[in-house]
């Protein structure tokens, strides 16, 4: 699949799969894939330093078929972002977005993530740079406040000054982020949601995309939200209950699903798999962000294990994806739709 024009990936904005540290590799995103070819995908943060000056092809590598797929960049810098940019262009992304909502110390300390909400205007000049240096669409990814610079004033003023730099869309994480005090895992919880000021603030750009983020757990929120906002985005609840995204292409965009049954994924990961132990991938690599697809069937305590444990063995191969699946009913669809 082809990289998407700008009008096709508005659309694929309608539903997305947030970026996660850690969890939203390439092998993620492959098997997301299999499941919801319509909703658009994130890799994880890479930052701007990393992209300059490191591994690009590990960092930034991916299956053509990951397709919508958006690169999300840290970084505070505007020149190095904007080399950052022209790097990820060659790979042929369809979004480049910028972390605005990140909370983690490491984060800070390197002055990008949320901490950049207390600076709208350096957020505006790394858009600018990051636009000036591709004709791939540029976003933000923003929280609804930080610290005590947290009314609904202060988040209209970040608007105000990063939407006219030329940015594409906002996604919004309906939460303050309390940079002193919580933890990253604390910040995704305690933080109270405010989904109402995510409204308003797209009321008030009018035509301007506005994407929700934060606690949505089914699809049944989703298409709620979506009368109010232009997209929504899940984060855990997609990763650790992956069988959700078999009903977003039907419930969501109105079109034909790749896949129902839980089994309809065990061959094409098993050939995955394959593929990429020949690249030197080990298996438990790929089977650890399958360990949810199960959940709540009997015998995902033995699927789950199986895929971690036997996974982990030297030597082991797609042969342990076939046996993890002789555990469960492949026929399996997912019930928590409502």
């Amino acid at each position: 699949m082809e990289k998407e024009g700008k009008s096709q990936i508005s659309v694929s904005r309608r539903f997305a799969i947030a970026p996660m540290m850690d969890w939203t590799d390439r092998h993620c995103r492959y098997l997301h894939r299999l499941l919801t070819r319509r909703s658009l995908l994130f890799t994880e943060m890479v930052t701007s330093a990393a992209v300059t000056h490191g591994d690009c092809e590990r960092l930034l590598g991916y299956d053509a078929v990951e397709h919508p797929v958006a690169v999300q960049l840290g970084g505070s810098d505007p020149t190095e972002l904007a080399r950052a940019v022209a790097i990820c262009d060659r790979y042929g992304y369809d979004e480049i977005n910028l972390n605005v909502g990140c909370p983690s110390d490491r984060v800070q300390s390197g002055r990008f993530g949320a901490c950049l909400m207390a600076e709208p205007e350096l957020v505006a000049d790394c858009v600018r740079a990051m636009i000036d240096a591709t004709d791939t669409p540029v976003t933000v990814k923003c929280r609804i406040g930080i610290d005590d610079q947290d009314s609904e004033d202060d988040l209209n003023r970040f608007a105000d000054t990063v939407v006219p730099a030329g940015i594409d869309a906002l996604y919004v994480h309906a939460r303050k982020a309390w940079l002193q005090g919580l933890s990253p895992k604390e910040n995704r919880d305690i933080p109270p949601l405010d989904y109402d000021r995510v409204y308003r603030l797209k009321q008030r750009l009018g035509d301007f995309p506005v994407m929700i983020n934060g606690g949505i757990k089914t699809l049944v929120e989703s298409t709620a939200h979506l009368e109010h906002v232009d997209g929504v985005m899940l984060g855990r609840a997609a990763y650790h209950d992956p069988l959700i995204l078999a009903d977003v292409d039907a419930r969501i965009f109105g079109a034909a699903q790749p896949a129902r049954r839980l089994g309809d994924v065990a061959d094409p990961m098993m050939a995955y798999a394959e593929r990429e132990l020949t690249k030197g991938a080990r298996l438990n690599q790929i089977t650890r962000h399958m360990l949810g697809l199960a959940n709540g069937l009997p015998g995902a305590r033995r699927f789950r294990q199986i895929l971690s444990v036997e996974a982990a063995k030297p030597g082991a191969g797609p042969e342990v994806i076939a046996d993890a699946f002789t555990c469960v009913d492949t026929d399996a669809v997912h019930e928590k739709v409502a």
